[in-house]
């Protein structure tokens, strides 16, 4: 059966969107390739003419993940126009229910931790370009302590998201975003930190 030009690309591009979205929802271990085929309408067999191995699967996921994080950050027409409108962009209740299609990091770190050395490299690349991305909407976006700011921000913004994705109580949920939103305003007018 012939195929029109371009359609071993889309396939392939559709298994990436299915893969990135099962396993920001369900974790990567818990994300077997048969099911990941069956989402994208596939049988098991069509897995391998493009991907060598999950592993493989994994990364190009999570990369195309983290490319599309990063993208939203930067965009000059539809992103954050300040850090306040990233932080609360990225702390809301949408985020928390939303992780299907949410951050990466939120929902899969210890996972990630686990992975090759060449996904770990890659997602320390992605990493630095969303710090850099976050750092420009800091008053000195070049400066150490813009860097230093972004990367504890975003630390505390993960963290924040995975602790009110863990609780039960959904008005608790919210709490914990709402204290998040604030902590990381304040991390951002900092006047003192680190300048290394």
């Amino acid at each position: 059966m012939r195929f029109e030009k371009g359609h071993k690309e889309s396939t392939r591009r559709r298994i990436i969107e299915v893969a990135s979205k099962r396993f920001r929802r369900d974790g990567i271990a818990a994300s077997g390739v048969a099911g990941i085929m069956t989402e994208s309408g596939l049988t098991n067999g069509a897995f391998y003419p493009h991907f060598d191995s999950k592993e493989t699967l994994v990364k190009e996921a999570l990369s195309s993940a983290l490319n599309d994080q990063h993208a939203a950050l930067t965009n000059e027409v539809t992103g954050p126009s300040s850090i306040e409108d990233a932080i609360r962009r990225y702390l809301n209740k949408s985020h928390l229910l939303g992780c299907d299609e949410g951050c990466p990091s939120a929902a899969l770190l210890p996972e990630i931790g686990r992975q090759s050395e060449s996904t770990k490299k890659m997602y320390e690349k992605a990493y630095r370009s969303y710090i850099e991305g976050l750092a420009m909407l800091l008053p000195e976006p070049e400066s150490a302590k813009s860097r230093w700011q972004a990367e504890t921000i975003f630390a505390l913004m993960v963290g924040t998201i995975q602790i009110a994705r863990a609780v039960s109580d959904p008005q608790l949920a919210e709490e914990i975003l709402e204290n998040g939103v604030q902590a990381a305003l304040k991390l951002s007018r900092s006047p003192s930190g680190s300048s290394t």
